[in-house]
């Protein structure tokens, strides 16, 4: 086990491309395990779909066994390595200048992960679009490997134009801002409240993942029933879904069809997925920077 001394110099001797390595392979990690939950969740998240996780769960199996909930990984696969290096590296690299400017504590963490997640999603947008159209169906039952990905990009791209897979973006920083810094800023708190030597502690990383990725999935899944609106309406009957042309019209779809209760949709697969895959992506973030740092 590394000391105290040890692993709180990380950050300074490791240098940003250990952190970009062990940020791509956090997100990799996180991302494929909970994959079937996240898969749940988009289901229940289009409108014309029950709202029930257990209806929804049906659904999904009832379409090609327990294969259709791996349906679209290689999305996540092939886009959440480079954004999570770019999350990672900008995380650290702005937290530091936060410091040197004099900025500490939750203004510091809360900055960082703004910036951070600014500049993720702006690469891997476009992958979660071709995820969640996949996730729901649209390119057929057996849709799930690498070439599936590349067919579903240049399906909406021939048919939609770039701006689908940028359509979201607004909405998806809407999410994620506030998301990672919810997200970072617990983190933060709470690993320095359960890990108080700073060594490197697993289970610390963990617990403190767990709490950190419940709160910031409550809080802001009104707007991710929005996003998944947006991401999918290319592939739906639905005259009134087709039209959403942006956060504000999906909001107003919503409120009209289900009220304050459409803004829940997906909320318990939403908080399930955010409990063990944000504690494996900081575990696995705080073990891979060790891990290629030592190495």
């Amino acid at each position: 086990m590394a000391t105290a001394d040890e692993y709180e110099g990380l950050p300074e001797t490791a240098g940003l491309g250990t952190h970009m390595a062990a940020g791509a392979l956090a997100g990799i990690s996180e991302h494929v395990v909970m994959y079937p939950l996240d898969s749940v969740k988009t289901r229940m998240q289009v409108l014309s779909a029950p709202a029930d996780a257990a209806q929804a769960l049906r659904r999904a199996l009832t379409a090609n066994s327990a294969r259709a909930l791996w349906r679209g990984v290689w999305s996540v696969i092939l886009g959440a390595g480079p954004a999570h290096a770019v999350h990672f590296g900008t995380l650290e690299a702005v937290a530091a200048l936060a410091t040197d400017a004099g900025l500490d504590g939750v203004p510091a963490t809360a900055l960082a992960g703004a910036a951070a997640t600014t500049a993720a999603d702006a690469l891997m947008n476009p992958f979660d679009v071709v995820k969640q159209r996949l996730q729901i169906g649209a390119h057929g039952p057996g849709s799930s490997g690498a070439r599936d990905v590349a067919r579903t990009f240049k399906r909406v791209y021939a048919a939609e134009g770039l701006s689908a897979f940028y359509v979201s973006y607004p909405t998806t920083l809407a999410i994620s801002i506030p998301y990672n810094a919810i997200q970072f800023s617990v983190y933060e708190q709470a690993k320095r409240w359960l890990n108080p030597t700073n060594e490197y502690s697993p289970m610390s990383h963990i617990v403190s993942g767990g709490v950190a990725g419940a709160a910031a999935a409550a809080l802001t899944t009104p707007l991710d029933v929005a996003k998944t609106v947006l991401q999918t309406r290319g592939e739906s009957q639905d005259a009134q879904v087709r039209a959403v042309r942006g956060m504000a019209d999906a909001i107003r779809l919503i409120w009209r069809r289900d009220g304050a209760r459409g803004f829940t949709r997906g909320l318990a697969p939403r908080v399930l997925t955010a409990i063990p895959s944000t504690a494996i992506c900081w575990m696995s973030y705080e073990f891979f920077k060790m891990a290629i740092h030592a190495a």
